[in-house]
């Protein structure tokens, strides 16, 4: 039985989420590439063993998030709870930029993807396409 093709709106959520993914680990490059130059910077600056350590925990959370991207577009019904959260996650991180950081540039950079995956995925395609999770070809059979 082939797998049903997934709609638009939840293959652009999850190209967008994807390119979260990529975002992070552009951001473990530009840490690995920080702690390898040595421009930690002066007094109460991290030591080289705490940016590499950085980097890898954030290489885990980017290839988790690239996962879940790269299922929402090939139409898997499991990478909608992640990117989900992910999501929601983001948007609290904006929230605070937004407020009590008063970063509203950083804020609106994080909430936009944030806001337009959450769309794609709660419109009434990307909520259809969940409500079929249990037909799914990728869904957990019932043992009985």
């Amino acid at each position: 039985m082939p797998a049903e093709a997934a709609p638009r709106a939840v293959r652009s959520a999850g190209v967008v989420t994807a390119l979260q993914g990529l975002v992070g680990f552009a951001f473990v490059a530009a840490l690995l590439i920080r702690a390898a130059t040595g421009g930690l910077g002066g007094a109460g600056a991290l030591d080289r063993s705490s940016i590499y350590g950085q980097a890898g925990y954030y290489a885990v959370l980017s290839a988790f998030v690239l996962a879940a991207g790269i299922g929402l577009w090939r139409g898997r019904h499991w990478a909608r709870t992640p990117s989900l959260l992910l999501q929601l996650l983001l948007l609290g991180v904006s929230w605070y930029a937004f407020g009590p950081s008063e970063s509203p540039l950083v804020g609106l950079v994080l909430a936009g993807p944030a806001v337009a995956v959450l769309w794609c995925l709660f419109n009434r395609h990307g909520r259809a396409w969940s409500l079929r999770a249990s037909t799914a070809p990728d869904a957990d059979k019932d043992p009985r």
